[in-house]
């Protein structure tokens, strides 16, 4: 807290909200002291729920960057080399992202038969990845 003088007569500042409840509690005014509190209550649930839908939005859009650079990666492959040039677990992986390019990475693994972990998707999605660029750099 703060006092200052604003021409004779002294001001009080309190820039903490618990300064200001407390105050509002000792002169008997408890109402406006939890009306402070709901809306600093309902701020805070506001900003947690925008900080959990930033973030979800900035992993779907991750996610989406990534699915799109493999697909362009597979649809690369295909043009240079065909479909029938990479080995089966290769082209049954490049397969099914073509054709659910908006699955996540645990969804690509249940549609597998049998389904394959993360681990081994991303090890498969990663080689294609690598097969583009290979191709790139030998037609350079």
């Amino acid at each position: 807290m703060k006092m200052t003088l604003r021409g004779k007569a002294p001001v009080l500042y309190a820039k903490e909200s618990g300064l200001i409840e407390d105050l509002l509690t000792y002169i008997g005014a408890g109402n406006y002291a939890l009306e402070i509190m709901r809306v600093k209550i309902e701020k805070d649930f506001r900003n947690r729920v925008n900080r959990s839908v930033n973030c979800d939005n900035a992993n779907l859009d991750k996610t989406v960057a990534a699915s799109e650079r493999v697909r362009r990666d597979i649809e690369f492959i295909i043009e240079r080399v065909g479909f029938e040039a990479l080995k089966p677990e290769l082209r049954e992986t490049a397969r099914l992202r073509l054709e659910n390019p908006e699955s996540s990475l645990s969804e690509l693994c249940a549609m597998f038969d049998p389904p394959i972990s993360r681990s081994g998707l991303n090890h498969r999605l990663k080689k294609l990845s690598q097969i583009a660029v290979s191709l790139i750099e030998n037609s350079n």
